[in-house]
């Protein structure tokens, strides 16, 4: 529902925060058991949401916070043939898939005149591969719904930048803005959002390494302008925004929560 019928719904041009709520809408978000994914997770359920988190091991401590508004889908989505049992699961469960964000992803840091085969394969499956399928499940879900969608995928600085021995996680992020565009451009005319936010330098398990070492962590924080690194709580606002009716007529975009790093 566009913002003009919504606010022909309610009779009233008062309710911009009635925009933002999730009330009635199932979501899917990949990693849900710590760091970005368990923020989302937490932040789509208190705006209302029912929350299929789908992750390797169990997601004891999101399940904990969250209680009954969240279910624990375990799945590995290093290969693409979980993706039918996440849909069928989410759905026995609750009937119905509105939202849909990408988050899970690793990183396999080696220098690129050494980068393994397998260290380019096993980015490049979780991070692009199942991301693009997991979406196109998704998409076929909402039209059969005939319910129009939202999808949001984490990209990262990295879909902006080349980054330091990290050649399969910059080629998947960049990607993954790519397809971003593309399948936006495909899937408007359904009422389906296709968006991505591209985390700043956050302070999760992928950057235990940088942060672990001084001197990289000086120099990453002396080019943010916020002056720290960023935490799950920073993208909560962002993704609430792009899963809501207010942001109906945003496609094909990333979002950069970076703390001011890519202004700089």
């Amino acid at each position: 529902m566009v913002a003009a019928q919504f606010y022909a719904a309610k009779g009233e041009c008062n309710m911009i925060l009635d925009l933002f709520s999730l009330k009635g809408k199932v979501a899917i978000v990949t990693g849900s058991n710590t760091g970005l994914g368990q923020g989302i997770s937490r932040a789509f359920v208190e705006a209302g949401a029912k929350v299929a988190g789908v992750s390797r091991r169990p997601s004891t401590e999101t399940k904990e916070m969250l209680g009954d508004g969240f279910h624990n889908v375990i799945a590995d989505l290093g290969s693409c043939e979980v993706i039918p049992r996440v849909l069928d699961e989410t759905l026995e469960k609750f009937g119905r898939i509105d939202i849909l964000v990408n988050n899970a992803g690793i990183i396999k840091r080696q220098d690129s005149i050494e980068f393994s085969e397998e260290n380019w394969d096993t980015v490049m499956a979780v991070n692009l591969k199942t991301v693009f399928f997991l979406s196109q499940a998704a998409a076929k879900q909402f039209i059969k719904q005939n319910s129009g969608g939202k999808i949001i995928n984490i990209a990262s600085m990295l879909s902006y930048q080349g980054g330091i021995r990290v050649p399969s996680y910059t080629a998947s992020k960049s990607a993954v803005r790519g397809i971003t565009m593309t399948l936006s451009n495909e899937w408007a005319k359904y009422g389906i959002n296709v968006n991505a936010i591209a985390p700043g330098y956050m302070a999760t398990n992928n950057t235990s390494q940088l942060r672990q070492d001084e001197e990289r962590s000086a120099d990453i924080l002396a080019r943010i302008p916020a002056g720290r690194w960023g935490t799950p709580a920073d993208l909560e606002g962002a993704a609430v925004f792009l899963a809501s009716a207010a942001s109906d007529y945003v496609n094909g975009f990333t979002l950069a929560v970076d703390g001011g790093w890519l202004g700089r």
